[in-house]
């Protein structure tokens, strides 16, 4: 390695201070001035911009129009961390009518947004129709990541209202169920848009196969999983070994496995889990999986937040007064509109399918779906799709993490 001299910058060094600076100030910030702990997600990405605008001999931001591949990678191994955490999260599946919310949001809510997002691109935006479908699929999905404030609590501790169980529920799927459109607007960029060329190939792999595949080799994962830790050899093994690798090598073994067969591995690791969690559900070893699995995503999503502020500058020419529409028509009409209306019917009360429709908290599930679709093909408006993904991540941050109380209003009721 080269010598920089005494006392000589390196853009590397300067790098990791400031980054480290920036998630240090991020996370103390809040406690020090609000005398508890806020959403820092916002404040990450203020202070992400400010570091690359402030301070010297900081290195090129990453491009993520030049480079989508590492911020596809590092937002998938934060995404597939987080959702096998959260299956564990939930202590009490219930019956069919706790999770009838979830699957009105998933089949209804999820379609029409992406839909609405879609034509919206398409009408206003003047996007291809491969690309606005793309858009679609990119911001329809909520957010495992960034939601947690609004979720359920960790493992064992109760108190999983209706509203927090449907919101940790639809974040824990709606990333994998948002896969088949990511694919739809890939086929539609190479093939056309008439139906009749890809239709039947989308429903039957990408829908039906892709799906069943994530589901049922991350349940069998997720069994196998358990009966090994929950054996009687096995619980001897556990009091005497951490959990951060057994961890992470459940969610690496379940993801790569549902991927290898070519279905969606974010929905095996969500599933994985949640049949985790069942095979023995009182177990405080649960507590110690999820500590350690919100650990890596607390400081990788960190890291991701301020790399992701410093692209802002760069992006922002890429926007014009209809993007914005798009990003805010997407956070306060379409999705709380969508939502609301499929919850109609379900056991929730008015006020509560408002807050669940509101509460759609786009994240790091976005950048990995716009890293993977535009890493595997150029689309016309790519520039535009990373451009709006970044400023709705950065828009529902401030939006939903300064309104994050009202979960806590109506769940203490």
């Amino acid at each position: 390695m080269q010598d920089s001299g005494f006392f000589g910058l390196s853009d590397y060094h300067v790098l990791l201070a400031a980054v480290g600076g920036a998630i240090f100030v991020a996370y103390l910030l809040p406690r020090l001035v609000f005398r508890r702990a806020a959403s820092s997600a916002a404040l990450l990405m203020i202070l992400g911009l400010a570091a690359y605008a402030v301070v010297p001999g900081m290195p090129s931001a990453l491009d993520p129009t030049t480079a989508p591949r590492l911020w596809e990678v590092t937002s998938e191994i934060v995404v597939i961390i987080v959702l096998f955490a959260t299956g564990l999260r939930i202590d009490n599946l219930g019956n069919y009518r706790l999770w009838q919310p979830t699957l009105r949001l998933l089949l209804v809510a999820m379609p029409l947004t992406i839909a609405a997002v879609a034509a919206v691109g398409w009408g206003l935006a003047g996007m291809t129709v491969a690309g606005a479908v793309l858009l679609g699929a990119v911001l329809a999905p909520t957010d495992p990541v960034l939601a947690g404030d609004v979720q359920v609590g960790p493992p064992l501790e109760g108190g999983e209202h209706p509203v927090r169980f449907t919101l940790t529920a639809e974040a824990g799927l709606n990333d994998g169920l948002a896969f088949p459109f990511v694919y739809l607007g890939l086929l539609i960029a190479a093939r056309g848009a008439d139906p009749a060329d890809w239709l039947v190939e989308w429903l039957v792999r990408d829908v039906l196969y892709r799906i069943l595949v994530g589901i049922v080799v991350g349940a069998g994962v997720g069994w196998l999983l358990g009966r090994s830790l929950f054996s009687e050899r096995g619980r001897s093994a556990l009091e005497k070994s951490g959990p951060g690798v057994i961890a992470l090598a459940a969610v690496l073994l379940c993801y790569g496995l549902v991927e290898l067969a070519e279905g969606y591995g974010f929905i095996g690791a969500f599933v994985a889990g949640l049949v985790c969690r069942r095979v023995e559900e009182r177990h405080h070893f649960h507590q110690r999986l999820h500590a350690f699995s919100e650990a890596i995503e607390h400081a990788l999503t960190a890291i991701l937040l301020v790399l992701l502020g410093s692209t802002l500058p760069a992006l922002w020419p890429a926007l014009d007064w209809r993007h914005t529409v798009i990003g805010f028509g997407l956070l306060l009409v379409i999705r709380p509109l969508a939502g609301w209306l499929a919850l109609i019917g379900t056991d929730l009360p008015s006020g509560d399918r408002w807050i669940v429709g509101f509460f759609g908290v786009r994240g790091i599930g976005s950048i990995y779906y716009v890293g993977y679709a535009t890493g595997h093909m150029e689309f016309v408006n790519e520039s535009q799709l990373w451009a709006l993904v970044a400023y709705t991540i950065f828009a529902s941050a401030v939006l939903h993490g300064a309104t994050s109380f009202l979960v806590d209003r109506f769940t203490s009721r």
